[in-house]
């Protein structure tokens, strides 16, 4: 389990540089509990946090759950989501009810954080410590 900072700012069409600058009234932010899980694509929260964070529906998306079982879940965003010295913007799928929340593989590499096998938790990627680096190629 790992803890992770939601934000979502209710500013229309303008990238948020200093999230922290905000006035309250347009920046909602909620600390989560989250399952890191590399077989899930997006960050998947539950309704309870999205009516927390006032987060926008912007489409449906079919997905497949762990038990095989193909449904229609709201996608809403976006969120950015900030880990240790990380953070990266992403949409995330929502769950019925207060379903755990998971963080998939998208935002994990959007962040360029790893699962550490042996420790079973969240680390920054080792051989990038001080900033996200990606491969263009």
């Amino acid at each position: 389990m790992l803890t992770l900072l939601l934000f979502f700012s209710k500013t229309v069409n303008c990238i948020v540089k200093d999230a922290y600058k905000l006035d309250q009234e347009f920046l909602r932010k909620v600390t989560v509990t989250a399952l890191a899980d590399s077989g899930a694509y997006y960050l998947c929260i539950n309704q309870d946090i999205a009516a927390q964070l006032g987060v926008p529906v912007i489409r449906r998306k079919l997905a497949e759950l762990a038990d095989g079982t193909i449904r229609e879940f709201e996608v809403v965003g976006p969120i950015e989501v900030r880990f240790e010295n990380r953070e990266t913007t992403v949409d995330a799928m929502v769950m019925p009810g207060n379903s755990e929340v998971l963080l998939g593989a998208i935002p994990m590499e959007g962040m360029d954080v790893l699962i550490h096998p042996l420790r079973q938790e969240l680390i920054v990627n080792p051989a990038h410590p001080y900033m996200a680096q990606f491969s263009l190629k």
